[in-house]
């Protein structure tokens, strides 16, 4: 290995990585492996372990790094991944080359005793199955984070080399976090997983996302809508099984009778699903009613996303498939109610007519019910009242210090 990716490793890693330094009696000494992604997720987690005692080697790239992850005490930022910037192919293998070589390298050398996979990296069977076995190998405790339990599956490209390498991760971590009693169930009926092996966490609220005191009227005057029009959210990536059109077809058949509806899609369209989005542009064009959709199909900094959240009335979830999903929370953190489709535990974190409403999946029809029972309801006609009530009965069950108390539970019982 170079000098240059040894100093990158040993030049970052002080609070429980490879400078010698034993961790702190009484504390946990935790490596969380984040993929280089996600950045909301690890920012919450990283956070509220490190105030709970736990010191934390957090290994991402530029897009997990924030000032809280060079400032909080307890936390140490190790960039392995770097820039994940558009390039040519050689420079996208040279990249991926030095992530591994930072990766196997810092794994070596690290004084951590448990390694919390949080996300992987594309490449499944390195991922899944030689990493795996290399870090059973330095003798490390593996906990994995399940977020997903079948992706591939969920987006219909599921295949035999999917399911071996998931089934070798899932047997060789010697825990795992799920996010509800389904996926657990599916842990164990589709992988053989014991149930004493897994621990069902709840999903944290989405706290990395700044929020101001820009008022709902201002954010609809910033986006051309006016104070009384009814606006619906669409948020985040762009692919099929998050069920745009469906809603979009439920929209139309609303705004054909209604001028004042109004909807937002803003996100970008994951690679790949190109046709899939054009075939939407289409049916929208074709209506009429394209004056009432305001589109920003790219991606949105978390600096710009509190905009869209605060112009909104409600947030729409229509999925087809999904266990659980980061944005019902993150709508509950804006105070928003949510109309989701009936998919996965979805219902079991919304109280109908308090929290939002629950529709059938793939049912356009009954979701322009769903969303015309929303307007006419006292949630709706009562919003602002009921704006820090939904805030916090979320929460209550889904704070940070909820999931970072359960983790850390975890850590010790292993350690």
């Amino acid at each position: 290995m170079s000098n240059s990716l040894s100093s990158s490793v040993s030049r970052e890693t002080r609070l429980c990585g490879a400078s010698g330094t034993e961790p702190r009696p009484a504390r946990l000494c935790v490596a969380l492996l984040t993929g280089g992604w996600d950045k909301h997720y690890t920012f919450g987690l990283a956070t509220a372990l490190a105030a709970q005692e736990v010191d934390l080697d957090v290994a991402g790239g530029d897009d997990v790094d924030c000032p809280e992850m060079h400032s909080t005490p307890g936390l140490n930022f190790l960039n392995l991944r770097g820039s994940k910037k558009k390039t040519n192919l050689a420079g996208k293998i040279k990249r991926v080359s030095i992530y591994y070589a930072r990766l196997f390298h810092y794994a070596a050398v690290a004084k951590p005793p448990i390694f919390h996979v949080l996300w992987n990296s594309k490449f499944v069977v390195v991922d899944r199955i030689i990493l795996m076995l290399y870090y059973k190998f330095l003798g490390k405790k593996v906990v994995f984070t399940a977020h997903n339990i079948n992706a591939a599956e969920r987006d219909h490209n599921d295949s035999f080399l999917n399911r071996l390498t998931l089934k070798a991760q899932y047997r060789l971590a010697d825990h795992i976090f799920v996010h509800t009693e389904k996926m657990k169930r599916q842990l164990h009926e589709d992988f053989g997983v014991r149930d004493e092996a897994v621990t069902v966490i709840p999903f944290g609220i989405n706290n990395a996302i700044p929020q101001s005191g820009l008022t709902t009227a201002a954010a609809k005057r910033q986006l051309g809508i006016g104070r009384e029009q009814k606006t619906i959210l669409f948020f985040g990536g762009i692919r099929p099984y998050k069920g745009l059109e469906y809603l979009v077809e439920a929209f139309l058949q609303l705004a054909f009778n209604d001028p004042e509806y109004r909807l937002i899609i803003a996100g970008f369209i994951k690679e790949g699903y190109e046709g899939y989005m054009e075939a939407i542009q289409k049916s929208i064009g074709r209506s009429g009613a394209s004056q009432q959709i305001i589109k920003r199909l790219e991606f949105i900094p978390d600096e710009d996303s509190e905009l869209y959240f605060k112009a909104a009335d409600v947030v729409a979830l229509p999925y087809t498939h999904i266990f659980q999903s980061g944005l019902l929370f993150l709508a509950y953190n804006f105070g928003l109610p949510v109309i989701a489709a009936d998919v996965g535990s979805l219902r079991e974190d919304i109280v109908e007519g308090k929290t939002g409403f629950v529709c059938k999946p793939r049912d356009a029809e009954d979701l322009a019910r769903t969303i015309q029972k929303y307007f006419a309801s006292d949630l709706f006609r009562s919003l602002d009242l009921q704006r820090p009530r939904i805030r916090d009965y979320a929460n209550a069950r889904h704070s940070w210090n909820v999931v970072a108390t359960m983790t850390r539970k975890v850590y010790a019982d292993l350690a």
